[in-house]
C-alpha cells in the first residue's frame, strides 16, 4: 500500500516483463452514493507515475494501460515522455452502458506501449470479451476474462507482472491464475 510513485521507486530497474493497470480516468468519477476515486479529479501523477513504470519494465517490454479518453492527450504525453510508444489499441466491447450523457459508453479501451521492441509469440485480437464483475465497490475492476487472455499472450510462466494501480486487485489474480510472478501496489 502507499503512492505507487514512491514504491515503483523502491523496485529494481528493468525488473518487470508485464504492466498491466488501470489507473484513475481523470473524470472525478463519482457514483450514485456520491463515492469517489482517489486523485481521479486530477492528472499531475501521470509522468512521475509512467516515467516510473518505463523504469521497472525490462527491455524489450510492453504495459497495457487503460485510460480516460477525455484526457487522452495528457496519458500520450506522460507515455512518450516515458520513453513509451503505443504499439496497439484494445477494445472490450460491453453489452451495457457504464454511463449514459449524450452517448452510451459501452466499451472500455487501453493502450498497448512498448519499451524497446517486443517480440509476442503469439498475437491476440485487439477487441476481447468483456463481463461485468458485479463489483458495486469498485466502480471499474476488469474481469478476469479480458485479463488472462492478456497475461498469456504477452507472458511466460514465471514472469513478473506489474500492476501501479492495482484496485481490486484483478490483474494481480490473473496473474497468478497463469503461474506468473505479481506486484500490485493500492
Amino acid at each position: 500500500h502507499g503512492d505507487c510513485v514512491a514504491v515503483m521507486a523502491t523496485l529494481p530497474a528493468a525488473s518487470i516483463d508485464l504492466v498491466l493497470t488501470d489507473p484513475p480516468y481523470g473524470c472525478n468519477y463519482r457514483d450514485r452514493a456520491g463515492r469517489r476515486v482517489a486523485n481521479d479529479n486530477r492528472t499531475d501523477w501521470l509522468e512521475p507515475a509512467f516515467a516510473q513504470v518505463a523504469r521497472v519494465m525490462k527491455p524489450d517490454s510492453l504495459c497495457v494501460s487503460f485510460y480516460g479518453w477525455h484526457v487522452v492527450d495528457q496519458f500520450m504525453a506522460a507515455w512518450r515522455a516515458a520513453g513509451l510508444r503505443p504499439v496497439a489499441h484494445l477494445v472490450f466491447p460491453k453489452r451495457y452502458a457504464s454511463r449514459t450523457g449524450t452517448f452510451e459508453a459501452r466499451h472500455e479501451q487501453a493502450y498497448v506501449l512498448a519499451k524497446g521492441s517486443p517480440k509476442v509469440a503469439r498475437p491476440i485480437p485487439d477487441v476481447l470479451p468483456w463481463a461485468y464483475t458485479g463489483n458495486k465497490l469498485h466502480p471499474t475492476q476488469k474481469p478476469l476474462e479480458a485479463l488472462c487472455p492478456i497475461i498469456a499472450a504477452l507472458t511466460r510462466p514465471g514472469d513478473m507482472v506489474l500492476d501501479p494501480f492495482a484496485g481490486s486487485g484483478s490483474t494481480l489474480v490473473a496473474a497468478q491464475l497463469l503461474g506468473r510472478g505479481y506486484v500490485g501496489i493500492e
